[in-house]
């Protein structure tokens, strides 16, 4: 496997609250960044290894994707891909260990964003790079990260080479790189079901969005990096390391996915006429929206006094009374367009 250089550790921040704006509704109907920043490496000239975790549920055609992208590998004078497919009782961690065991630089994942999640908990923490595919629902990393929406430009975004290191979150032993929530947004991941999603797309989130949308109140009590309780009735609690939902916007305005913090949002719409407020705030498309309060740190507990629905980019959990999540500093490699170079005069 080619060594990939060792990422940079963000420098310290010290917690505090940020200004409240981003797009609530977007974060209810279904989380993209600044642009690829100066912190993108390019990795070597030498044909590299790499392996394709393809989830055959979410993506047609899959015969086809296969020789496209060995044929276009090939023509780089790379080897034939791994070729590695999910499973239902392996949604692509495991595909993605076999992929590091052994010794791969790249790992292409082609399906949404549980798909995607799940094999980045088998290459956080490694030199294996991730090369995002996107298909099925979602691809809301892909959008944060500015990557192509084709599958085979996607390919071509890891053969130019492009590196950047990224912050991981984890809950409970698992791990997320777009968003984790407790309450509504969970309650309506779940009761969207797979095939509407794939049919109707982020419409399906509209109606599970209203269907729990006066539902009752959590009472939270939110600590972040050990500062005092902060103690609220809510809606939805979001831990994000990216802020932009589908539609282009943003929940988590000022999240960064490699700041080394996770940006939180305490959503607390109380009636009807504090959702209109919101409604109209992003129709008006506001920079500040009512009922959102935004905080940030490494390190965010939230306890509700029982348990509620919980979700990790998208993929609903085990409801609990508790989400514990923490940051690990630029844990995973992306592939990711690299920045122009200015031409020479």
């Amino acid at each position: 496997m080619v060594r990939l250089p060792s990422p940079v550790s963000p420098p310290d921040a010290t917690w505090r609250r940020l200004g409240a704006r981003g797009s609530l509704i977007a974060a209810i109907l279904t989380t993209v960044t600044s642009p690829a920043p100066a912190s993108v490496q390019r990795l070597g000239d030498e044909p590299l290894r790499s392996a394709v975790i393809v989830n055959p549920n979410r993506v047609d055609g899959t015969d086809q994707l296969r020789a496209d992208i060995t044929e276009r590998l090939a023509g780089a004078g790379w080897p034939e891909p791994l070729w590695l497919e999910t499973t239902a009782d392996d949604p692509g961690r495991g595909q993605a260990e076999q992929a590091v065991a052994e010794g791969v630089d790249v790992v292409f994942v082609c399906g949404g964003d549980g798909t995607v999640r799940s094999a980045i908990e088998g290459l956080a923490g490694t030199d294996a790079a991730l090369a995002v595919l996107p298909g099925g629902t979602g691809n809301l990393l892909a959008g944060n990260l500015e990557l192509p929406t084709d599958a085979m430009d996607g390919v071509d975004v890891a053969l130019a080479r492009g590196r950047r290191a990224v912050d991981v979150g984890d809950v409970d032993g698992q791990s997320f790189a777009v968003m984790a929530g407790m309450g509504l947004d969970a309650a309506m991941m779940d009761d969207a079901p797979t095939a509407i999603k794939n049919a109707l797309g982020p419409v399906a989130y509209v109606f599970s969005a209203l269907r729990h949308a006066f539902d009752k109140e959590m009472h939270v009590e939110v600590v972040v990096d050990g500062a005092p309780p902060l103690r609220r009735h809510v809606r939805t609690v979001l831990v994000g390391n990216v802020g932009r939902l589908q539609g282009g916007l943003d929940v988590l305005p000022d999240a960064e996915p490699d700041s080394g913090q996770l940006d939180v949002a305490i959503v607390a719409p109380r009636n009807l006429g504090h959702w209109l407020q919101i409604l109209g705030a992003v129709i008006r498309r506001r920079k500040r929206l009512p009922r959102l309060e935004y905080l940030r740190g490494s390190h965010i507990v939230v306890r509700a006094d029982t348990e509620h629905p919980r979700q990790l980019d998208g993929d609903v959990i085990e409801p609990g009374r508790v989400l514990e999540v923490t940051v690990r500093p630029s844990a995973l490699w992306v592939c990711v367009p690299q920045p122009d170079t200015p031409e020479k005069a």
